[in-house]
């Protein structure tokens, strides 16, 4: 149901559980466009939403509520029109932490999470990456909302995932959705893709998805669904050399090419 909104179908307010959809994406990419920072585009309707729907209307001399109603959407598609499209404010901003600093593997804060059976591979990759002094935690609980509430308290700068899909290909996934996408999440998961093509003798695909523990964590994210679960564990050191030599490259170099 979620993706059959449309900016303006409903009032879009902060209650809870908070408003999910593709309306509230384009109202927060919209808001973005305009300098007004919702955090990220991720269509939940949370308090930072709330907050620069609050500030949008104070400036437009808008009665101040919080409350995505007519009014703010008329107001948002006049501005819209006059200011044309950009990145938007969450997209800068996510660009601007990727590129303040180089850094290597010891300055990342990684959170290695799985969604059943793989937790032989998990920890394989963790411990490598505490061998290569990264600060490391791993999340195995099986929601997925879950994991992201885990690696928003930890502050990770990046978060890596693993699901065994046997009626499907190896693909790495990052967040994408039609008003945004995580450039950092984009570049790592190109990063292994690439890397397992020579180390583990797997190609994944790389592919954009609104999955919810990309859409719900704060930082550049990706799962990826390595097929098989057994085929997996058996190559799992291929596979975790593959992946510490992309996060490597990714903290040097965190954008693509």
């Amino acid at each position: 149901m979620e993706a059959t909104w449309k900016l303006g179908d409903r009032l879009l307010m902060h209650v809870a559980p908070n408003l999910r959809g593709d309306d509230v994406g384009e109202l927060q990419a919209s808001l973005a466009r305009l300098g007004f920072d919702s955090g990220r585009v991720d269509g939940i309707f949370g308090p930072s939403t709330a907050h620069a729907v609050e500030d949008f209307q104070h400036n437009c001399g808008l009665y101040v509520d919080g409350v995505c109603g007519p009014d703010t959407v008329r107001a948002l598609n006049v501005l819209a029109r006059q200011t044309g499209t950009g990145p938007g404010i969450t997209a800068v901003r996510e660009l601007a932490s990727l590129t303040a600093t180089a850094r290597s593997l010891a300055d990342l804060r990684v959170v290695v999470g799985q969604f059943g059976g793989l937790s032989g591979l998990s920890r394989q990759l963790i411990q490598a990456l505490r061998h290569r002094s990264a600060t490391v935690v791993a999340s195995d609980e099986p929601d997925a909302s879950a994991q992201a509430v885990a690696a928003n308290r930890f502050a990770a700068t990046v978060y890596i995932g693993f699901e065994a899909t046997p009626e499907s290909d190896p693909t790495v996934h990052f967040y994408q959705v039609p008003q945004f996408e995580s450039v950092g999440g984009r570049a790592l998961a190109t990063r292994i893709a690439d890397a397992c093509a020579t180390t583990a003798a797997v190609t994944p695909s790389v592919h954009g998805m609104r999955l919810p523990i990309l859409r719900e964590t704060r930082m550049p994210a990706v799962l990826f669904t390595v097929g098989d679960a057994h085929r997996a564990l058996d190559d799992a050191p291929r596979l975790v050399e593959a992946v510490v030599e992309a996060l490597e490259r990714w903290a040097a170099t965190p954008l693509d090419d």
